[in-house]
């Protein structure tokens, strides 16, 4: 698939660190429960931490007691790619970012608590928060439907 944001292997290496390259290009997963947003409840935006772009809301996050941060449904039907992962001997459903294609976590039906049935288990590392209030950051409290 042709991305609209699209770099080399060096490129990327360059732009991020080398445990968001490994998550994110790599299709690597951080360790559970150690994303810095996991316990973030503000209200805002969850962005690709590779290219910007938008892909959840707070108000879709909730807590999957899975590890990481989960949401049950992207901002918009094309922000997200699913495509089918049949590594480590089983088969999931990868979740990419539709616009660099960078590995995101994977989406699994077990979430029967939301609107839609789904987890969208997310790498905290692949993702950036901005706050409603124009904060960016990890961990902060607050109020809000969060992990």
């Amino acid at each position: 698939m042709a991305y609209e944001v699209t770099r080399s292997e060096e490129q990327w290496r360059e732009q991020l660190s080398p445990e968001e390259y490994a998550v994110l290009r790599q299709a690597g997963t951080e360790r559970p429960w150690t994303g810095e947003l996991l316990e973030e409840k503000r209200v805002g935006t969850y962005r690709c931490r590779a290219c910007g772009n938008v892909l959840f809301t707070a108000e879709t996050k909730f807590d999957s007691h899975c590890g990481w941060p989960s949401f049950y449904q992207p901002t918009e039907g094309d922000a997200v790619e699913l495509v089918e992962d049949r590594s480590l001997g089983m088969v999931r459903t990868e979740v990419r970012c539709a616009r660099c294609g960078s590995h995101l976590g994977h989406v699994f039906d077990d979430a029967p608590q939301t609107p839609t049935g789904d987890r969208y288990c997310m790498n905290s590392v692949s993702l950036t928060f901005e706050a409603e209030d124009g904060a960016a950051g990890g961990p902060a409290g607050g109020t809000g439907s969060g992990a």
